[in-house]
């Protein structure tokens, strides 16, 4: 689940530790539906994270990454 602070910015992610897989945060935030779509979005090349093109599915984020895929974005943060 997330929730939105900025009106047009992206949702927040709050995750429990300091970091979650790139593949996890697809699916906690609803980008993908399950862990077969988010490897093929971060395949496929249609994964941001930061504003740049990322292929690693398992890339580390850490609270203040932005991640975007189909038009969505949301910001990881912590406390989840």
């Amino acid at each position: 689940m997330t929730t939105s602070q900025q009106p047009g910015g992206p949702d927040d992610l709050p995750i429990r530790d300091d970091m979650i897989r790139l593949g996890q945060a697809l699916k906690l935030a609803n980008l993908a539906e399950d862990g077969a779509h988010a490897r093929g979005l971060v395949e496929d090349g249609q994964v941001s994270v930061n504003g740049e093109v990322e292929t690693r599915r398992g890339r580390q984020l850490r609270p203040g990454d932005v991640v975007s895929a189909g038009g969505a974005s949301v910001r990881i943060t912590a406390g989840g």
